[in-house]
């Protein structure tokens, strides 16, 4: 899919918060015979455009406002500067901070109101003058500050393209759903330990093994993955840090390799990249690096290369990653304010 890195195209798109003082989306080249990214044309078109995502075409971008509102964009990405494909639509819910293309429709997971909303897309691409189902999750969690109510936090399909996952730090689960006439409809809800705080899931490329990155713990908990049943089995749970954080330590972003090696994810506070090594149901942390900024909000990949939108020093590095230990080594960076995530085509 587009928005892993992995179509092995030659251009980059950069998410960031107006709010914080970023420029918007940004948009970037690739260079051909290496991971380096050049800055090009920016758009503030959308409030803090966080989090993107590609069409299998590669000719609209997707972007989530992350809003007390809460509204997703389309735009137009043939030319220099992306154009705005329509009016943002509401979602129905507050704080969207994910997006994912599943079943006709862009899913947003809404954090603030702990919500996932559908929109419609046309035939076009552009998306449906309003959203055409919404699934409130319910429930709480321990942690006193974080986990009163439900936060949805990310909306991912599964590679069979059967179900789309909707993971939530406030529930500590992970909801496995489907859409039944443009609503989203929950076939399966799977519990996670209490206070762990989900943030993002990643499958692996052999589709019977997924991973959540958890927020709340800086760990990762391994999952067995049944398309055909809709079935997501928590078998065990691997820290993401090589011993006691020192401070803040609040995992984001995590990845597999395309050969499923490797698991990498980031750590906010901690500023780090961690490699975790693939041994068959289980995960064994390898090492860790500094993420090269501050604040790494998301990770990505693309063609042996790992990026970071680091948010708040403001800029996004990346790595050329060892390809028999999977440890990244620093390449390079560009300063984007806010940054917030990347996307390839």
């Amino acid at each position: 899919m587009a928005q892993d890195g992995s179509s092995g195209g030659h251009r980059a798109f950069i998410g960031s918060f107006t709010a914080a003082g970023g420029p918007g989306l940004v948009t970037a080249t690739v260079a051909p015979d290496g991971g380096a990214l050049t800055l090009g044309a920016t758009t503030d078109d959308v409030r803090d455009p966080s989090y993107l995502a590609l069409s299998p075409d590669g000719d609209t971008l997707y972007a989530v406002s992350e809003t007390a509102e809460g509204a997703v964009a389309a735009f137009r990405v043939g030319g220099e500067r992306p154009e705005l494909a329509g009016p943002p639509v509401p979602v129905d819910g507050s704080g969207p901070t994910h997006l994912g293309l599943y079943d006709g429709h862009v899913l947003t997971a809404n954090y603030g109101s702990g919500s996932v909303t559908a929109v419609p897309l046309r035939p076009d691409g552009t998306l449906a003058a309003k959203a055409s189902g919404l699934l409130q999750h319910t429930g709480s969690g321990p942690h006193d500050r974080r986990q009163r109510g439900p936060h949805a936090h990310q909306v991912q399909p599964d590679p069979s393209g059967r179900w789309v996952v909707s993971i939530d730090l406030g529930t500590d689960s992970v909801r496995v759903c489907a859409l039944a006439a443009g609503v989203p409809v929950v076939h399966r809800e799977i519990a996670l330990r209490p206070g762990a705080g989900p943030r993002h899931l990643a499958f692996h490329p052999e589709g019977r093994h997924a991973y959540v990155v958890n927020e709340l713990t800086p760990t990762v908990t391994v999952c067995r993955w049944d398309a055909a049943r809709g079935s997501l089995k928590p078998l065990t749970e691997v820290p993401v840090l090589p011993g006691a954080p020192a401070g803040d330590a609040y995992p984001s972003g995590i990845v597999v390799s395309p050969d499923g090696r490797f698991v990498w994810t980031a750590t906010r506070g901690e500023d780090v990249l961690s490699v975790l090594a693939v041994e068959g149901d289980a995960l064994r942390l390898v090492g860790a690096v500094t993420c090269g900024g501050n604040w790494p909000r998301a990770l990505a990949q693309r063609a042996g290369f790992l990026y970071v939108a680091n948010e708040r020093s403001g800029d996004v590095t990346w790595f050329a990653v060892d390809e028999a230990t999977g440890l990244p080594r620093y390449d390079g960076s560009v300063p984007v304010p806010a940054a917030s995530c990347v996307v390839f085509g």
